[in-house]
């Protein structure tokens, strides 16, 4: 990246921390100790798919509400020298009983259109992390799965410190808590919200971690946590079965990937929504977006019409391609695209109604010494999932079935064994056919948004990984287009003049992600961490 691609100012809020840089290895995450462990593995010999396990398997323990083991996980995994990542596409999928005429019969008010629920097992989909981690280890990973596992199973049973984030979120779920009494008895002390600082041991939770760890994916998808977990499910509403757990498996699969100002951009194929990125950049291709200036209301528009663009698309065609038959490589053709981009205005928003989602999410990114490169997301969907939780175990389950449409005929239509349409998303950018960005954000539909501008900001606009993160950002609603407050008011006034409603709001209360990035500095092979100040991540390397 050009050195004067950006006048340094130190008044500037996106220069307010500068990169992590280092000249072997790299991680960063959401939560200082999940960064720590896994530079920790990557010093003791480890590859990065090893620390990725290792970091994968203690964010369900440190960030409950965020992710996980009834969760999923869709990552990018590049092994040095390969020609392209690999992706493996984990969760989402209905058990063989959810049917829309289940959904509709049990709707709370037949006076109103059926939705699937917030909580409960009904809103609970077959959970893939855990398999996930076993094709990942399978293929990748140097070190045996129990030592990778060991520092999420101490930290479990020995406990940790509670972070400020932490507790504020588990005050703040007390009315889910109580009436989800599971949860409380997992994630309380002596029936109350920890507070910061505070021990909170999880020994249920250890002794998973543990078995899992010996026995692999059995030991949650077979025998008799696989009994309890269904039995969870079902007693609060849900149908899922001991055999719909063992019958899951986590897709294998090739990324979808373009090219982009020279550059390949790859990302997680369907069941993820990957691909609304992949077409965002497609359409802004034929914008110079480096000449309007970063920030700018020309650049700014440009890239939320672009969105709702995308946006519109997924709606309309987008579905699991192993029930509907949908091709995302259409979405990304050059006539579809040309079609789509001579439809954006460049002076005027376009009106658009459909619906945008933000909810809890973490994930992390690692980069070793040999290449290895990987980017990992994985989710409950909502705050603490379905609110689900296997009693004595403490694993809390995703509410992932409310990604489902239960409109006959949507492409995205609930039918049981299908996967719905996935927000979770990774991305790797390869340069002259080696990793160049290796990135993520949290966020649901806005992930794709917030990675659209870090993307943009490295790639258009020369800003280092950390600047691209920490500039203010948007993100579009049907109610709003969502800003932050500095975000350059001369943007704002312009933009509100081209039809957009704006909203200011907060960078902590905005819901637009908490990004993690590598770059990969091709000319002297350092390597640049950054994570998001908006949450309480860390990068780390050496």
């Amino acid at each position: 990246m050009p050195d004067d691609a950006r006048p340094f100012r130190y008044d500037d809020p996106a220069f307010m921390r500068g990169p992590v840089l280092g000249a072997h290895c790299m991680v960063a995450s959401e939560h200082p100790l999940v960064s720590q462990t896994g530079l920790a593995v990557l010093r003791d010999g480890g590859n990065a798919f090893d620390a990725a396990i290792a970091m994968s398997a203690l964010l369900p323990v440190v960030k409950p509400g965020r992710s996980h083991l009834g969760g999923d996980a869709y990552i990018l995994a590049h092994p040095a020298g390969a020609p392209a990542p690999t992706a493996i596409c984990s969760g989402g999928m209905a058990p063989a009983g959810a049917t829309i005429e289940l959904y509709r019969a049990r709707a709370e008010s037949p006076r109103r259109e059926a939705e699937i629920p917030n909580h409960g097992g009904l809103a609970t989909a077959i959970p893939g992390l855990v398999d996930a981690w076993s094709e990942f280890h399978a293929r990748w990973c140097t070190m045996p799965l129990a030592g990778l596992l060991a520092p999420a199973v101490t930290c479990a049973r020995d406990g940790f410190p509670v972070s400020r984030e932490l507790a504020v979120t588990l005050a703040s779920a007390k009315g889910l808590f109580t009436k989800y009494t599971a949860l409380a008895e997992a994630l309380y002390i002596d029936g109350r919200p920890p507070r910061m600082g505070e021990t909170l041991r999880q020994p249920g939770l250890a002794d998973v971690l543990e078995a899992i760890g010996a026995h692999g994916r059995s030991a949650l998808y077979e025998g008799e946590v696989a009994e309890r977990i269904a039995r969870a499910v079902q007693n609060h509403g849900g149908v899922m079965t001991a055999s719909d757990l063992a019958q899951h498996h986590a897709d294998v699969l090739d990324p979808l990937s373009v090219d982009y100002r020279g550059d390949t951009v790859y990302e997680t194929p369907p069941n993820s929504q990957g691909l609304i990125l992949l077409e965002e950049l497609r359409i802004l291709e034929g914008f110079d977006l480096a000449a309007m200036g970063h920030l700018s209301p020309a650049a700014v528009h440009a890239q939320v019409e672009a969105k709702k663009l995308a946006f519109e698309d997924r709606e309309r065609y987008a579905g699991d391609p192993a029930h509907c038959g949908f091709d995302p490589r259409t979405l990304l053709a050059d006539d579809h695209i040309a079609r789509r981009r001579a439809e954006l205005d460049p002076q005027r928003a376009r009106a658009s109604t459909l619906a945008a989602t933000s909810t809890d999410t973490t994930s992390f990114v690692v980069v070793d010494d040999a290449g290895n490169a990987c980017s990992f997301i994985q989710s409950v969907y909502a705050p603490f999932g379905s609110a689900v939780c296997v009693r004595g175990l403490g694993i809390i389950m995703n509410n992932r079935m409310r990604g489902f449409s239960l409109q006959p005929g949507h492409p995205n239509a609930l039918a049981p064994g299908k996967r719905t349409m996935h927000t979770l998303n990774t991305y790797m950018v390869f340069r002259g056919g080696r990793p160049y960005v290796v990135g993520n954000t949290p966020g649901g539909d806005f992930q794709v948004q917030t990675n659209l501008q870090v993307l943009t900001g490295i790639l258009d606009f020369g800003l280092d990984p950390q600047a691209a993160i920490d500039a203010p950002r948007w993100g579009h609603t049907p109610e709003a287009l969502i800003v932050e407050p500095d975000m350059p008011a001369a943007t704002q006034r312009e933009l509100a003049a081209r039809g957009h409603n704006l909203r200011t709001m907060s960078r902590v209360a905005a819901p637009m992600g908490r990004a993690q990035a590598i770059v990969i500095d091709p000319e002297t092979g350092a390597r640049i961490g950054a994570s998001d100040t908006r949450g309480e991540g860390l990068a780390a390397g050496w």
